[in-house]
């Protein structure tokens, strides 16, 4: 399947709608995305160290598949927000590419290469029955997308990770893990510093949280991990 893959830098580009349509379409929690309309504001802005990128995979007018990440500027460190591919264009590669061309933006944008990629996934371990089902219904699979991550060189952190708010009553997001890419100096690396972890969510989480709460998540985050470095292991589960 041929595609092409683009950076989206104009915030009133037609694609985003596009983009917004695809995140609902394949992933279960519409809740936990970020609408069209901030992502418009995202590309328009930069703040606390952070800027905010799009990728899109295009087939003339069909979008098969967009990125949408951050570069946390002082850490030297990228966040993914979201990497999702439309039903019909899986397993063709398009994951892949979003992925390469993720890190030759962040690489660009940082005038050096960037020491890795962040991103939060699902546990399939700690999914309620319900929202196995809702999974499903969209065509999704978190056993399946913990794999793919796999394929692609993500590792996860070995140390319980919490999504600050958003879970119930306002609580934490405690079904999901921190997986990283490690890139450059960290290829091949068995564990990183646990300061390159808790600075990035550090700046990551500031937009959102402000920089008080930002810095206590970020030292409750490094105190779970308990030493200057955090393992990498498989991000698959044991069943």
């Amino acid at each position: 399947m041929p595609f092409q893959i683009r950076q989206v830098r104009d915030p009133q580009d037609a694609v985003i709608e596009r983009f917004g349509a695809l995140q609902e379409a394949v992933y279960p929690e519409p809740d936990m995305l970020i609408p069209a309309r901030y992502v418009r504001m995202m590309l328009d802005m930069t703040s606390g160290g952070r800027r905010n990128f799009l990728l899109v995979a295009e087939d003339g007018a069909r979008l098969l598949g967009a990125a949408l990440f951050h570069l946390l500027t002082p850490v030297g460190s990228g966040f993914s927000s979201f990497l999702g591919v439309a039903r019909a264009a899986r397993g063709t590669g398009v994951a892949r590419a979003l992925h390469r061309a993720r890190l030759e933006t962040l690489d660009s944008a940082l005038g050096k290469p960037v020491a890795g990629v962040f991103i939060d996934v699902v546990n399939p371990l700690r999914l309620s029955p319900e929202e196995l089902e809702a999974e499903w219904r969209v065509g999704s699979d978190p056993w399946t997308r913990r794999k793919a991550f796999r394929a692609l060189g993500f590792r996860q952190l070995d140390v319980r990770y919490e999504q600050p708010v958003g879970g119930p009553d306002g609580g934490p997001v405690t079904n999901m893990d921190l997986l990283f890419y490690p890139h450059a100096a960290l290829e091949g690396h068995a564990e990183i510093p646990t300061d390159l972890v808790a600075d990035t969510l550090r700046t990551y989480w500031n937009g959102w949280l402000g920089e008080q709460r930002a810095a206590r998540h970020a030292r409750e985050l490094r105190e779970r991990a308990g030493g200057q470095t955090v393992a990498l292991i498989d991000p698959v589960p044991a069943s």
